[in-house]
């Protein structure tokens, strides 16, 4: 089984989303290692960039102070290389089209590989699309992850019995952001992909209390928190690490009940 498939073995998954290179490469280097000690299944690591379309103001901000840095997709493979020596859980990059193809799409997923990542999502590829980046990512062992949306509808039976690794199922229409209430369907839409596959579904986009993410878990494989520890880096800068790690823990007492 696969790392990713080994974060969903007869548990719930916690995943959590950071920006790479935010407040600067070293602290994220630092970071990853202490949330998955206290208890992160899967992290997504967002590659910086300057335009972050599918990205509300929290992870924007975040872009900037990370480019601001002087962070590189180079010096991310490189963090990631290191923290890989630490650490077992899987790695996922998440990012947009264009700084792949910058890089050069089989040169990116084969030092994806190199490096220890186990997946990519690519926000601003449609699944239709996929087939330009597809192929370079079989051939380098990279799962792409795809994404459901509550607009994907008569597309969720193809998508479903298509995607690798885990579905990302995105709780509400629009960019990310914290949300008190979640008001999507969510329980109808993983309905609908589990009668099409029984790959691990995920909600995310919007979770940030424990309450959310108990209530997401009971009715999928696990939930994804972004623009919340994004945030919280942001309050802390350099300092973030136990703020972020203590959150870590309250989220996944809330889902140790499920």
């Amino acid at each position: 089984m696969s790392r990713i498939g080994n974060a969903f073995n007869n548990k719930k998954a916690f995943i959590v989303f950071v920006t790479g290179g935010d407040p600067d490469i070293e602290t994220t280097e630092a970071l990853i290692p202490q949330m998955s000690a206290a208890g992160v299944d899967l992290i997504e690591i967002g590659i910086p960039f300057s335009d972050p379309i599918a990205e509300g103001v929290i992870i924007q901000a975040a872009d900037e102070r990370a480019l601001k840095a002087g962070t590189t997709t180079d010096k991310l493979f490189d963090m990631v290389k290191h923290v890989r020596k630490k650490v077992d859980i899987p790695l996922v990059f998440m990012t947009y089209i264009n700084p792949i193809y910058t890089y050069g799409t089989e040169r990116f997923v084969e030092r994806c590989a190199a490096c220890g990542i186990d997946g990519i999502i690519v926000l601003d590829v449609p699944f239709e699309e996929k087939e330009e980046i597809n192929g370079a990512c079989e051939a380098a062992g990279i799962e792409l992850i795809s994404m459901i949306t509550p607009t994907s509808k008569e597309r969720v039976d193809m998508i479903a019995r298509q995607a690798k690794g885990f579905l990302y199922c995105v709780s509400s229409i629009g960019v990310s952001k914290i949300q008190n209430k979640i008001k999507t369907n969510i329980k109808e839409m993983v309905d609908n992909i589990k009668q099409a596959s029984d790959i691990p579904c995920v909600v995310g986009f919007d979770t940030a209390t424990p309450n959310q993410a108990y209530e997401m878990a009971a009715i999928s494989d696990g939930t994804i928190v972004e623009s919340a520890i994004v945030k919280i880096i942001a309050q802390n800068g350099k300092n973030c690490i136990e703020p972020v790690c203590q959150y870590v823990r309250d989220m996944k007492a809330a889902m140790a009940s499920v």
